[in-house]
């Protein structure tokens, strides 16, 4: 039952996320949109519909293989000949956990390396985007496996440890560790890790940074750093993000970002993110991440020691680390679920971030013209499938984003004509 149920939720998956993305080609529109005639040629509007195909039939390609590989594996006993192998080295129960769940995590890193490679190399140097060279990828792909792989050590020993001294009844206690860890996470990121893959330096003295900390003050946004990334050694695309809680604040911006935007538009794209911070989004995003945290241990808790799921996968020998490994495959499909509801939060809080920025700004122009800059810039698609909109999405569609600043505006004007004809006239008074 446990067998049929895990083989039809990763097919029914596979199958719609597969229609989503060729439900997408179709959509791709031949005439430039009404409100992009103004920075997109025929030329380049044609260049991002081959770049969106080039993506999307690459993503087909990735998704059927990790898929394949995955079935192949369960239908070989992979599960079961990988747990028998580390059982004949008769470590403790959570070294073994730690090196079961490594050899999976790396076999998964191996098959996806060569995609990365040819995306990384092909794709995105065909479209003028790559600028990574051979030696940057693999300090990078060496850089990410450690850091990644320390981390989830760390985690999976905390968790493992918990289970084999506790029971099922550690799932609270471990859940509630995992999350203070992961909170702690995002201090520490900015700090330690963000630095060991890029160069980070205060933005220099000058219109950008007298505007932005002017911006800052009235709106009682407290910035402890205003830096810049050079995001150009990787690629040509463009960022901003900021990080941090409290008076820690630090805003960043890809170096790209400034090459290729006006100090108008930079200033619109920083009221952006500093909208989700003044709308509680990011304290919002943090207790939605601790609730997916709660209800996948609480899914653990009922699943991991079940004979069931160790006989759908061909396992022999129950144990909690193997267990959880089989629990996350059997909850991967139905995080979709939770992920669209997630996605769809997401989204909405895109339009409320813009509409932060056009109403403190009092004009919505710089952040259009931001976007459509940015859009242009990356071949973005501008007319994705409602379908994979949903299924993909955290940010809505840059046309609807458009559309609704362009409503802030009409709105706005509206509100002055308004008042100007309730004032009295001098025969009034």
């Amino acid at each position: 039952m446990i067998a049929a149920f895990v083989l039809s939720t990763l097919l029914g998956y596979y199958l719609l996320d597969s229609l989503a993305k060729l439900l997408n080609l179709r959509s791709l529109r031949t005439e430039v949109p009404n409100e992009f005639v103004d920075v997109y040629d025929a030329t380049r509007y044609r260049r991002s519909q081959e770049y969106t195909r080039s993506n999307t039939w690459f993503e087909l390609l990735v998704s059927t293989v990790d898929l394949a590989a995955l079935l192949i594996f369960w239908l070989l006993g992979g599960f079961e000949v990988s747990d028998q192998f580390i059982r004949g080295f008769h470590l403790p129960a959570v070294f073994s956990g730690l090196l079961y769940l490594g050899i999976l995590c790396a076999g998964r890193e191996a098959l996806m390396l060569p995609f990365a490679i040819y995306h990384t190399f092909v794709i995105e140097q065909r479209y003028g985007f790559n600028r990574t060279t051979v030696a940057t990828f693999v300090t990078d792909r060496l850089k990410e496996w450690s850091i990644s792989g320390l981390l989830m050590a760390g985690f999976a020993f905390i968790i493992l440890s918990l289970f084999e001294a506790f029971g099922l009844s550690a799932w609270l206690v471990g859940c509630i560790c995992t999350a203070a860890l992961s909170i702690i996470l995002v201090y520490i990121a900015p700090r330690v890790i963000l630095p060991l893959f890029f160069k980070l330096s205060p933005v220099p003295e000058g219109a950008l940074r007298t505007q932005v900390t002017e911006f800052s003050l009235r709106q009682r946004f407290p910035i402890r750093e205003l830096l810049v990334i050079d995001g150009s050694r990787r690629s040509s695309k463009a960022n901003a993000f900021f990080t941090g809680f409290g008076p820690n604040k630090r805003i960043a911006l890809y170096d790209t970002l400034i090459s290729s935007h006006t100090v108008p538009e930079l200033l619109a794209v920083l009221a952006h993110e500093i909208g989700h911070y003044k709308r509680h989004h990011i304290v919002k995003h943090l207790i939605i991440g601790q609730l997916n945290l709660f209800l996948l241990f609480l899914g653990a808790s009922f699943c991991i020691s079940r004979p069931e799921l160790f006989a759908a996968f061909g396992v022999s020998t129950r144990s909690y680390y193997v267990g959880l490994a089989l629990y996350l495959v059997l909850v991967r499909p139905l995080s979709v679920l939770f992920g669209i509801v997630v996605n769809y939060w997401s989204r909405r809080d895109e339009f409320e971030a813009d509409r932060f920025a056009a109403e403190t700004l009092g004009d919505p122009n710089p952040l259009i013209q931001a976007l459509k800059r940015l859009s242009r810039d990356s071949l973005s698609n501008l007319t994705p499938h409602p379908l994979l909109v949903s299924l993909h999405f955290t940010h809505p569609p840059v046309l609807a984003r458009i559309r609704a600043l362009k409503a802030v505006k009409a709105t706005s004007s509206a509100m002055v004509v308004s008042s100007r004809e309730s004032l009295p006239t001098p025969a009034d008074s």
